[in-house]
């Protein structure tokens, strides 16, 4: 990574500044977290700058509450977990700007964490306003990034900050940044990239940019009907990106240019409706009912991927199988999460709800590494520039001296 991290950077006794993503589950009655992996994920930075004795202002948005106060999203819920975690206080502010919170920020002792209030309580985050990027910085003497899952978004408190303060990546920005980074380095080959999901247009760019790295490509998902439309297929009433269907095709020609061995589904699992209470039967993708729609891969479809993957040495997923809310349509997107997990290969899960169904499974630990960014991590993957990335100094930066 190019990129500089906390540890080329003094921060033993100075305010640090840790935008970190602590957007994590809330069960809508008790308003208790349900997940707290991303709290989990953004420890290492913390308990690291406890130990160099800074300073610690966490900082992040939780839902979406459109830049008013939404009481049911405060971060009370947060800090109590993470005050568990780190088995210390954690201290809160009734909003993340202002005269009281810079008091806060000014009162910390070396040592000390304090978590501000909700950032999307103001419009003025999510604008990115110079104004309220201003008043974050003042509150620290150091910037520190460590929301990957936020990296793609050009707000206030991940790239307007960086304009006031010297801004480094935190631990889990850093391996994020690596792993993901090197991933079409070299990877170790079989080299198979897993794609499920709903849309094409979601993983166009990441198509276009493995073809000539990846062996095979799997494809499920809503996405897998575009493709199989391009082949001329029926898919009934299947969502499909009529926009798309000459991208896939293109795509579809370049693998077979390439020599890449790309396979859809040769079954699914199909419905009347999307829902729980829904008539189900299985059939070929060359058979579907025009007044059905599919809602998950079939068996056959399962062990031809299953066959595919088991000999490689490296394996990137992004994207459910099928429509994984509704458990009967989910059998696909399980049975892949277990298969990845009993590989002896490289496996990388690419973030979003892919990552979520892995920590649910209880599967996280038997992966290689779990990106905690959907669309940052299919953006930095697809070669694009992240704005929350491309703010933050290089090695060697003279600012790091300061």
């Amino acid at each position: 990574m190019d990129k500089a991290s906390i540890k080329d950077i003094q921060t033993g006794g100075k305010r640090v500044f840790v935008r970190v993503d602590f957007n994590v589950p809330l069960d809508e009655k008790t308003g208790q977290i349900t997940d707290d992996e991303r709290i989990r994920a953004a420890l290492p930075t913390i308990k690291y700058l406890i130990d160099q004795s800074a300073k610690v202002i966490l900082s992040s948005h939780l839902g979406r509450p459109d830049g008013k106060v939404v009481e049911s999203m405060r971060m009370t819920p947060v800090a109590k977990r993470l005050s568990e975690l780190l088995a210390k206080n954690v201290a809160t502010t009734r909003d993340c700007v202002g005269p009281e919170v810079e008091k806060a920020a000014a009162g910390l002792k070396n040592g000390d964490v304090l978590l501000l209030e909700n950032l999307r309580f103001h419009a003025e985050e999510e604008a990115n306003d110079s104004a309220f990027s201003q008043s974050l910085a003042r509150l620290a003497d150091v910037y520190v990034d460590d929301a990957f899952g936020t990296a793609h978004r050009k707000h206030a408190s991940i790239v307007g900050m960086t304009k006031y303060l010297p801004s480094v990546a935190g631990l889990l920005m850093e391996r994020e940044l690596t792993m993901l980074g090197g991933l079409l380095e070299n990877p170790a080959h079989p080299f198979c990239a897993l794609l499920g999901g709903a849309k094409v247009s979601d993983k166009v760019g990441l198509l276009q940019r493995i073809m000539g790295k990846v062996d095979r490509v799997l494809i499920g998902g809503g996405m897998a009907a575009t493709f199989l439309k391009a082949r001329g297929l029926e898919i009934g009433q299947s969502l499909l990106e009529a926009d798309r269907m000459s991208t896939a095709t293109r795509i579809m020609d370049d693998a077979e240019k390439r020599k890449v061995r790309l396979l859809l589904p040769v079954d699914a699992l199909v419905a009347d409706k999307v829902s729980a209470e829904a008539a189900t039967t299985v059939v070929p993708t060359d058979r579907i009912p025009s007044n059905t729609r599919i809602v998950d891969i079939g068996p056959k479809t399962i062990a031809g991927f299953q066959e595919q993957l088991k000999d490689c040495m490296t394996v990137f997923w992004n994207g459910p199988m099928g429509i994984y809310e509704i458990p009967q349509f989910a059998e696909g997107t399980k049975t892949f999460a277990r298969t990845l997990a009993g590989l002896k290969a490289s496996t990388v899960i690419g973030g979003g709800s892919t990552a979520d169904i892995v920590a649910e499974l209880g599967l996280g630990n038997k992966m290689t590494f779990v990106s905690t960014g959907g669309g940052a991590s299919l953006s930095l993957l697809s070669g694009e520039k992240l704005p929350g990335v491309e703010a933050l100094l290089d090695k060697g930066a003279p600012q790091l001296r300061q």
